[in-house]
């Protein structure tokens, strides 16, 4: 089992929002601890299937551990590449449902050597594989002030953006970063305390979404997802923070064109409507987690899910 605990958002309507089918083709984008996965292959008959991907080599060894399923297939690679499997096996546009959840996942929360958490001393890492790309702080170290107010500014929305930076080459002049805890106490010791979040919460999340290409792969992520979903397939995200959920909503108009059918005047047909517009938009708004869910696991009480289906 997944060595620590970790609660999937959105996981008792999961089956509902991809519409399942039980001899349906699925793909988990984002496996983690395995909770949406499992739970879409307990409503899979023996005729469905399930992909899953993640970036991370240490998921493997979760799989290997919770699922012998000849219905299911973990691809231990970016969901950037999901097209690219889907062609090999011959699935492109018979995909019924595909899955995002772009949290960052309680294991590498809580394990100290990722160096995700602020609340945990360990290396400066960030890497979702951490047998490639740089390392937070070997970036951090070399970066100079533009680049480090811009990530911290842009990804982070954080206002304290141009404080922190300065602080952070100050500290560089004399030490070097190498641990959470470096960054975590730097920050701690120049902002005052927030009531409802902490200090380091949105400079660490723009140094790991720097440090992964984050945003920029959602949007090849959801591109492909796209282009591998049948008519009538649904496409859920799941997404933790406003710049991740405005690339969600932001493609999801822009392949419905629904701001062109909002403004237009001029009555079309159900025909019409999909013949011009090759998404349907099946929520306007967002879904937020529910009282009950976020009393069970406050992890999840920023999650914000988005749903569309391919016509």
């Amino acid at each position: 089992m997944c060595k620590y605990f970790h609660c999937s958002a959105f996981l008792d309507d999961i089956i509902n929002y991809l519409n399942i089918k039980k001899n349906g083709i699925y793909i988990d984008c984002t496996y983690g601890c395995g909770g949406h996965s499992y739970k879409i292959l307990n409503n899979l008959n023996s005729y469905g299937k399930l992909f899953a991907f993640d970036i991370d080599p240490n998921v493997t060894n979760i799989v290997n551990n919770n699922i012998n399923d000849s219905r299911f297939m973990f691809i231990n690679n970016n969901f950037i590449k999901l097209k690219y499997y889907m062609d090999l096996f011959l699935l492109t546009e018979k995909i019924d449902g595909v899955l995002f959840d772009l949290g960052i996942s309680t294991y590498q929360l809580n394990n100290s050597n990722r160096g995700f958490s602020f609340l945990r001393k360990g290396p400066l890492d960030m890497r979702l594989n951490q047998n490639i790309g740089i390392k937070a702080s070997e970036w951090l170290n070399k970066a100079n002030y533009n680049e480090i107010y811009n990530v911290i500014k842009n990804l982070g929305q954080e206002k304290n953006a141009k404080k922190i930076s300065r602080k952070i080459i100050l500290y560089k002049r004399i030490n070097k970063f190498n641990t959470t805890s470096d960054l975590n106490n730097l920050i701690i010791k120049n902002i005052y305390k927030r009531k409802r979040i902490h200090q380091s919460t949105k400079t660490f999340q723009a140094i790991r979404l720097f440090i992964n290409n984050e945003l920029n792969n959602i949007k090849l992520g959801l591109d492909c997802a796209y282009k591998v979903l049948r008519k009538g397939g649904r496409l859920v995200v799941i997404s933790f923070n406003s710049l991740e959920d405005s690339i969600v909503k932001n493609f999801i108009m822009n392949k419905s064109n629904i701001n062109n059918l909002l403004l237009s005047k001029i009555p079309l047909t159900n025909l019409q409507i999909k013949e011009r517009f090759p998404i349907k938009m099946l929520n306007l708004g967002k879904y937020k987690p529910s009282l009950n869910e976020i009393n069970n696991c406050n992890n999840i009480r920023s999650a914000i899910l988005r749903i569309a289906q391919k016509c």
